[in-house]
């Protein structure tokens, strides 16, 4: 069965970074784009970044310049790098496949907590 697990969360100053993974397992993981999204505290689920089978890319406007995408398909793994953290980048990060038009998966999310 499909697997996703999120880590490397935690709490940092303004300003810092930080680098989060998804470990992916139960599908042909360098056939599929990979997404992560993020949830803050009263506030909708959003999009943050997606990488494609062939490692192409796309960030929402709010993290552009800041967050990077990457995968490593020989260790099924999607990596998040956040930097220039703002106190509202503080969410639980998601990873997320689309694995057909009627199926998607989710991790069980990573905190971020973004303060002084």
């Amino acid at each position: 069965q499909v697997q996703l697990v999120e880590s490397g969360g935690g709490l940092v100053q303004p300003g810092g970074s930080l680098r989060l993974s998804c470990a992916a397992s139960g599908f042909t993981f360098r056939n599929y784009a990979m997404r992560w999204y993020r949830q803050a505290p009263g506030k909708e689920r959003e999009f943050v970044a997606t990488i494609t089978s062939t490692h192409m890319t796309g960030y929402a406007d709010a993290v552009k310049g800041r967050f990077t995408i990457s995968r490593d398909n020989a260790k099924n793994m999607v990596y998040l790098q956040i930097n220039s953290l703002k106190p509202e980048d503080t969410a639980v990060y998601y990873c997320m496949l689309q694995y057909s038009s009627a199926t998607s998966y989710w991790g069980q999310g990573t905190q971020v907590t973004v303060s002084s």
